[in-house]
């Protein structure tokens, strides 16, 4: 059976704004750790919340930044909405 793709991605305008404001090999790495959630979105979140929406916030922490994101299972998308470097 083949593959099943990849989540994609996608920025929020704010962590745009965050990963911008990183010298260039920290970005390198964000993107890096990006493309590890697309490829594992079922990672298993160090903790949940739930937003407005009634939607599950996933709470990620990679190396040194927590990324906070959503997932669309019926799209294969995932929405990252912040990122912080803690």
């Amino acid at each position: 059976m083949p593959e099943l793709p990849d989540y994609t991605c996608y920025l929020s305008a704010e962590v745009v704004s965050f990963v911008i404001g990183l010298p260039k090999d920290k970005q390198r790495k964000v993107f890096g750790l990006v493309e590890r959630i697309a490829a594992s979105p079922e990672f298993i979140s160090d903790y949940r919340t739930t937003d407005a929406k009634g939607r599950p916030i996933d709470n990620l922490l990679l190396e040194e930044f927590l990324f906070t994101y959503w997932i669309d299972h019926a799209s294969k998308e995932v929405q990252i909405t912040e990122i912080l470097k803690v």
